[in-house]
C-alpha cells in the first residue's frame, strides 16, 4: 500500500458529454469534461479518471478527441477507460494523451488481453476495472457491459487473476452501491484489497466525507473516486483532503 491515499474525481462520458447516473442507470448529462477536469486539479485531485460509459454496452470505439481535449488542460494523471478492446486501442487512447488505461468487459472476455497490455505498455499503465455486485454476504460476482450484464464470477478469484495476469492497480466499483451517494461498498473493497498485493480504488457511492475516509481505512482502498459529489459541488476535493488529513490519514 502507497503510503499516500488519493483523491481522484471520475467523468463518465456519454457521447463526448460529462454524465451521471445511479446505480448504472438514469443517466444525466452534467457539462464539459474538460473544464471540470482542470478546476478538478486546480482543486488538488490526484489524478482524473475519464470513462466513456456507452463505448462497450453499443460497441463503439472511445472517443480519442475526448481524451486529448481533457490531457490537453491538466497535468496529473489521466486514465481512461470505455471502448478498449485490443493492444491497438489502448495505444491510441495512451497516443491521445492517457497515462493509464483501463479494461473491464474486454479482460473479463479476453483475460490474456492484460498481459498483453501488462508487456506492451508496463503494468504501471494497466488498471483492471471490476464493477461487482454482492451475491450473499461475503460473496460478490463481477458484472460487465456497464455493470449491466452478471458473469457468475466469483469477484475476489478474478481480482487474484487480473494481478496475476499484470494488472498494476485495480478500479473497483460497486453496482449496488455506485452513484447512490449511500456509501462505498467497504466490505468489497476490503475483500479485493485482502486478496491482492496491486493499489485498489474505491469507486461508487460517495455521499459523504466520512464515506471516503471509511473506504480509505477499513475499506483499505489506496485512493477513493467519486463524480456525484464533485460534480455537483456536495465538496470540493480540498474539503475531503482537509477532512481526511485532520483525521490522521496521509494526503497530498
Amino acid at each position: 500500500m502507497r503510503p499516500y491515499r488519493r483523491v481522484i474525481p471520475c467523468l463518465d462520458t456519454r457521447a463526448g458529454v460529462l454524465v451521471k447516473g445511479v446505480c448504472f442507470r438514469d443517466v444525466r448529462d452534467v457539462g464539459d469534461p474538460a473544464e471540470f477536469a482542470k478546476c478538478y486539479e486546480e482543486d488538488g485531485a490526484d489524478e482524473i479518471v475519464l470513462l466513456d460509459i456507452t463505448a462497450t454496452p453499443e460497441n463503439k470505439p472511445t472517443l480519442l478527441d475526448v481524451v486529448r481535449k481533457v490531457a490537453s488542460v491538466i497535468s496529473i494523471p489521466l486514465t481512461v477507460g470505455g471502448g478498449i478492446r485490443n493492444v491497438e486501442d489502448a495505444g491510441a487512447v495512451l497516443d491521445a494523451g492517457a497515462s493509464k488505461i483501463s479494461v473491464n468487459t474486454a479482460a473479463v472476455k479476453r483475460p490474456e488481453l492484460l498481459r498483453e497490455l501488462s508487456e506492451k505498455f508496463g503494468k504501471q499503465r494497466v488498471v483492471s476495472a471490476i464493477d461487482g455486485k454482492i451475491v450473499t454476504k461475503g460473496k460478490w460476482e463481477v458484472c460487465v457491459s456497464g455493470g449491466m450484464k452478471p458473469t457468475g464470477i466469483d469477484m475476489v478469484e478474478w481480482a487474484k487473476r487480473v494481478e496475476e495476469l499484470g494488472a498494476g492497480e485495480i478500479l473497483y466499483t460497486g453496482v449496488h452501491t455506485d452513484g447512490t451517494q449511500k456509501g462505498y461498498d467497504v466490505e468489497g473493497t476490503r475483500a479485493i484489497a485482502e486478496a491482492v498485493g496491486i493499489p485498489v480504488i474505491a469507486s461508487g457511492g460517495a455521499g459523504k466525507l466520512e464515506d471516503i475516509y471509511k473506504v480509505l481505512t477499513e475499506g483499505k482502498a489506496d485512493a477513493a473516486l467519486a463524480a456525484s459529489i464533485f460534480h455537483f459541488g456536495i465538496f470540493t476535493v480540498k474539503q475531503v483532503k482537509d477532512y481526511l488529513r485532520e483525521r490522521g490519514v496521509k494526503v497530498r
